[in-house]
């Protein structure tokens, strides 16, 4: 059993001894910790949390306990029952609580549940607030409510509606084309909530035909819940035998796009964001951000605008402080997950497929010849395994300063630019590993700028 306690929030495998895996008892403890945090901050006001939960098998069970911990601390409760990662984003800062608490583990397998912590922007909270929550939770300082405080609980079962309506209205979003195109497009929503988002979101676009696959939110999983093309053989082969214009998949709390191409072949998770900010850079100038282990793709897409591209340090979060300090128009991870800023600061798969099919729509093309304009990369993602008394943070030093002629960036580990393409190397939270990608215009470049990095690093622990 597994039980990961992290700034960002609690996940876990179900079941097991408490303090080992995520357990009843432990889904308590951090909910009551987080909703003290947020309690204490209102002084003698009433605080309003908002909650949803992905279609996982364990949702139901922490959708109560969460609910009812939050009550039990004389918190009112908006509950969205089954909903998206993105919908519960909004939906804070429209219904002007003050957090947000999203169940759900996100791409992991079913045995898997997480609490996502949200603050009252519907972001999420920062690592000084999360360290703050850890701490309240270790010590179990949180303090529950008389029975005339108890909280109440309002359930709001609109709101992925509610949120369909906002991407309509975001600027770039072209309904009218898309409808003109006579789109047929295939989904794979891993029987999760995209099965409840993303077939009226098509609708309201205006396509014209939608071909759904794993879209009933039972939980059960059909395939590894993870957007990756190995994963995708089902939505890929149906695209092509039933001449899809192209697919579109999500994971299973909605934040993270992929998507395929008529003939079958995958558009790249890399690209999604790529593409997207191709089109929005059309539309509105403004810098781009993503993360340190982003393709360069995006780097070239904003210079071919004339804009700005800035790298933050892996993480949702650094990802939206740092286009917030820039302005930046659009943003991301290159894991498919779109920041719209104009809709909220949050990873938004809706946002994404509205945007996309607009791109697509306008540019007259296929989606494989859409893809075909954009620069060719490819990644390498690699591992090594150390043993725990080998300091890690002394290695990366070494490597950024035998690479130090090259353009190196100590924002997160290191990260080393050549001409030719690019290494990343990260050291584990959770394990005694360091995490090495690459990227070149070949995979086999890619992997021969990460292999030489590996030998580095070997010879320097020998």
């Amino acid at each position: 059993m597994t039980l990961i306690k992290s700034i960002s929030g609690i996940r876990g495998t179900i079941g097991g001894k408490a303090g080992d895996g995520l357990t009843p008892m432990d889904i308590v403890k951090f909910v009551s910790a987080f909703g003290y945090w947020i309690s204490r901050s209102q002084a003698n006001a009433r605080s309003k949390v908002v909650i949803g939960r992905d279609a996982r098998i364990s949702g139901a069970m922490l959708n109560s306990l969460t609910s009812g911990t939050l009550q039990g601390l004389g918190i009112d409760v908006i509950d969205l029952g089954l909903s998206t990662t993105p919908t519960v984003e909004v939906a804070v800062v429209e219904e002007k609580a003050q957090g947000g608490i999203i169940l759900t583990a996100s791409h992991n397998p079913k045995q898997w549940n997480a609490l996502k912590l949200l603050n009252e922007k519907g972001e999420f909270i920062s690592g000084e607030d999360g360290a703050e929550v850890l701490e309240i939770a270790e010590n179990e300082s949180f303090r529950f409510a008389e029975v005339d405080e108890l909280g109440t609980i309002e359930f709001k079962h609109d709101w992925i509606e509610k949120h369909i309506e906002m991407i309509l209205e975001l600027p770039g979003v072209n309904k009218d084309l898309i409808t003109s195109m006579d789109f047929k497009v295939a989904i794979d929503c891993v029987n999760s909530t995209g099965g409840l988002a993303l077939p009226p979101l098509l609708k309201a676009l205006g396509v014209a035909k939608v071909i759904e696959l794993y879209c009933e939110p039972s939980g059960d999983f059909p395939h590894n819940p993870e957007p990756l093309p190995e994963n995708l053989k089902d939505l890929s082969a149906i695209v092509k035998d039933q001449g899809a214009h192209l697919g579109f998949a999500v994971d299973p709390d909605v934040d993270r796009l992929a998507i395929v191409c008529e003939d079958g072949e995958m558009f790249g998770e890399e690209y999604t964001l790529v593409a997207v900010a191709d089109y929005v850079l059309g539309l509105n100038k403004g810098p781009v951000v993503s993360n340190l282990s982003s393709s360069r793709a995006l780097r070239d897409v904003a210079e071919n605008h004339g804009q700005q591209y800035f790298a933050s340090a892996v993480g949702e979060v650094n990802v939206v402080s740092m286009m917030k300090s820039h302005n930046a128009v659009i943003g991301g991870e290159g894991n498919g997950g779109i920041i719209v800023p104009d809709l909220h600061y949050g990873r938004d798969a809706l946002a994404g497929i509205a945007l996309f099919l607009s791109h697509l729509a306008k540019s007259g093309k296929k989606c494989s010849e859409l893809r075909a304009i954009y620069p060719e990369y490819h990644m390498s993602k690699n591992k090594i395994a150390l043993t725990p008394e080998i300091d890690v943070d002394q290695i990366l030093d070494l490597i950024a300063s035998r690479n130090r002629k090259e353009k190196v960036s100590t924002v997160d580990g290191v990260k080393i630019d050549y001409e030719n393409g690019w290494v990343h190397l990260r050291k584990s939270n959770t394990e005694p590993i360091i995490r090495i990608y690459s990227e070149s215009t070949t995979p086999e470049k890619a992997q021969e700028l990460a292999q030489a990095i590996i030998d580095d690093v070997n010879v320097i622990v020998q």
